[in-house]
């Protein structure tokens, strides 16, 4: 089966790499070329969505009205679960300040950090699936894909590791944690591989659905970073990255062209 090899192997290189590369930017604290990649992510994620997925769905024989309504409830979704999961992150940021008093809170804050991890496990096994519904349509559309996925992950990775550090985690336990996380990844690329494959019809959803994460993930969480620097002369050089971001994905559709 070298589809499915080619899925958990993009999904086993796409979560190593994003948490190695996380890893080596966030305890070096190298900021600045952590603001570049969130940029090239945006670009990249973008073009993926827009520029391929939303088409190789619609070729993969979908409605357009269908198109339209599963992006919308796709973003809708994610919108849902971003606020269940932020209910948790602000629960426990806001236990912070008692912590230095108590240690039995200093814990509970500790204990904290466990549903990030899980809803990090269910957002890699969607990455996952993801990955294995573009490998389905061919093996140029799923590298691209596994590729917006590492790149849009490390950043995410970066603020996972600030947040297991900070709930009293060491270096070498929030990575092993995470990693164990993003083995959710494979799993997702595995059920996506094998649900797909025998439920054709269902590939032109999944495509659309990884779209809208991909709009959702680059227009909230990291478009913003970029719209809070105002003044245009400080933003062109943002705006250049978001743009080699989509260069990178445009060259590598010609790659596949």
């Amino acid at each position: 089966m070298p589809t499915l090899l080619m899925i958990v192997a993009a999904n086993l290189a796409s979560t190593v790499v994003s948490l190695g590369l996380a890893a080596l930017l966030g305890f070096r604290w190298l900021s600045g070329l952590v603001d570049r990649l969130v940029h090239v992510s945006i670009g990249l994620l973008l073009a993926t969505a827009l520029v391929h997925l939303v088409p190789e769905s619609l070729a993969g024989g979908i409605a357009p009205q269908a198109l339209g309504w599963t992006v919308l409830l796709g973003i809708l979704g994610m919108f849902v679960l971003e606020k269940l999961t932020l209910i948790h992150h602000t629960h426990h940021h806001e236990g912070d300040g008692h912590d230095h008093h108590h240690g039995h809170d200093a814990h509970e804050v500790g204990r904290g950090a466990y549903p990030i991890l899980v809803a990090d496990a269910f957002h890699n096994f969607a990455d996952g699936v993801v990955i294995a519904a573009a490998f389905l349509v061919d093996a140029h559309a799923g590298v691209l894909t596994a590729l917006a996925v590492l790149a849009h992950e490390i950043p995410h990775e970066i603020g996972d590791f600030m947040i297991l550090l900070n709930a009293g985690f060491s270096r070498r336990r929030s990575f092993a944690f995470l990693l164990l996380s993003g083995t959710s990844a494979v799993l997702g690329g595995i059920a996506g591989y094998f649900v797909l494959a025998s439920v054709q019809a269902l590939l032109p959803f999944a495509l659309a659905m990884a779209a809208a994460s991909f709009i959702y993930i680059a227009l909230s969480d990291l478009l913003p970073e970029l719209m809070r620097r105002s003044p245009l002369r400080e933003s062109l050089p943002d705006v250049a990255y978001v743009f080699l971001g989509v260069g990178i994905a445009l060259l590598a559709m010609r790659v596949d062209g």
